[in-house]
C-alpha cells in the first residue's frame, strides 16, 4: 500500500516559559524553554486525515496565549479548506488540541472513549484538572456525539489503511498517539505523550499529569510503535522545526522523509 506524507502545521508558539513549566525535578528550572503548538496533516493521495486542531482567536484571548494564524488558515498552504476535512483524530481534549473543532463542521472525530468520559465525568470538580479544558470545546465534542460524527476507541484502533491511535492516558486519561506508515517506517505522532524529546529520552515527566505512571510506561509504548527512535514526534518541541525539512509555507513541515539532523534532549 501506498505511505503516507505527514505535515506539521505550526499556528502557534509561547517564548515566555521555562524549564520548571516542562519538567518535574529541574535543577534549571529558570531556564528559558519555548513551546511551539502544532497540528498535523497526514495524506495519501486525496485521502486526508487533521490530527489535532489547535485553538482559536477566541480561545487565544481568553487564555492570554495568542497564536499566529487561526488554525483554519494555517491550513490553506496546502489546498485545504476546512470543509474538506472529513477525519479529525483528536488525540486528547485539551484546550490546544482540541479548541478548534467547530472549526471543522463535516468532519467524524476519532478519540479514545476514556477521554470523553474523563473530560465530563467527576474529575472536572477539580480546578487543577479542569484547567486545561474548556467547556465549549468538550460542548463541541458532545454535540458531536449526538450528530453521529464521533467514532469512539478503546485502547487500539485502525483510522484507515497504515494509520492506527494507541491509548497511553498520563497526560491527560484517554491520551491517544497516532501511529503512521511512512516512507521511513513507522512514525509516531506523540502528541503530548512527549511535549518535548527530552520528556521521553531523559525520562522526565511534563508537570501536567494525570497519572505518572502511565507517562512514563508511555514513553517506553513510543518506542515500541516507532520504527526508529528518529520516527518520533514530540507535539511541542521546536527542535522539530529545526531538523525536518520545511514544508509549502513557513509555518509548515515534512516529517515523513525523517529527520535531516540528530534529535536531542
Amino acid at each position: 500500500m501506498t505511505d503516507w506524507e505527514v505535515h506539521a502545521v505550526k499556528y502557534a508558539d509561547r517564548n515566555t516559559r521555562t524549564r520548571r513549566d516542562s519538567f518535574i525535578f529541574d535543577d534549571a528550572h529558570d531556564t528559558p524553554h519555548p513551546m511551539d503548538y502544532f497540528m498535523w496533516v497526514l495524506r495519501r493521495g486525496s485521502e486526508t486525515i487533521l490530527v489535532d486542531t489547535g485553538y482559536d482567536s477566541a480561545e487565544a484571548a481568553i487564555r492570554a496565549r495568542p497564536i499566529r494564524q487561526d488554525p483554519a488558515v494555517s491550513l490553506r498552504p496546502l489546498g485545504l479548506r476546512p470543509e474538506d476535512i472529513t477525519t479529525v483524530i483528536v488525540t486528547h481534549l485539551h484546550y490546544d488540541h482540541a479548541g478548534g473543532l467547530h472549526l471543522f463542521p463535516n468532519a467524524k472525530l476519532h478519540m479514545q472513549a476514556a477521554e470523553m468520559a474523563f473530560a465530563t465525568g467527576p474529575c472536572m470538580c477539580h480546578d487543577t484538572l479542569r484547567m486545561p479544558f474548556s467547556a465549549s470545546h468538550i460542548c463541541e465534542a458532545v454535540k458531536r456525539l449526538y450528530s453521529g460524527q464521533v467514532i469512539f476507541h478503546d485502547g487500539e484502533g485502525e483510522i484507515a489503511d497504515g494509520v492506527t491511535v494507541h491509548c497511553v492516558g498520563g497526560h491527560s486519561r484517554g491520551l491517544q498517539v497516532v501511529r503512521v506508515r511512512t516512507a521511513q517506517g513507522w512514525m509516531v505522532l506523540a502528541s503530548d505523550a512527549a511535549h518535548y524529546y527530552e520528556n521521553m529520552l531523559a525520562r522526565k515527566p511534563f508537570p501536567i499529569v494525570v497519572d505518572l505512571p502511565e507517562m512514563l510506561a508511555g514513553y517506553d509504548t513510543l518506542l515500541r510503535l516507532a520504527s526508529r527512535q528518529e520516527l518520533i514526534i514530540p507535539g511541542h518541541d521546536p527542535h522539530v522545526t529545526r531538523i525536518f525539512p520545511q514544508g509549502v509555507a513557513d509555518h509548515i513541515w515534512r516529517l515523513d522523509p525523517g529527520p535531516a539532523g540528530p534529535i536531542k534532549q
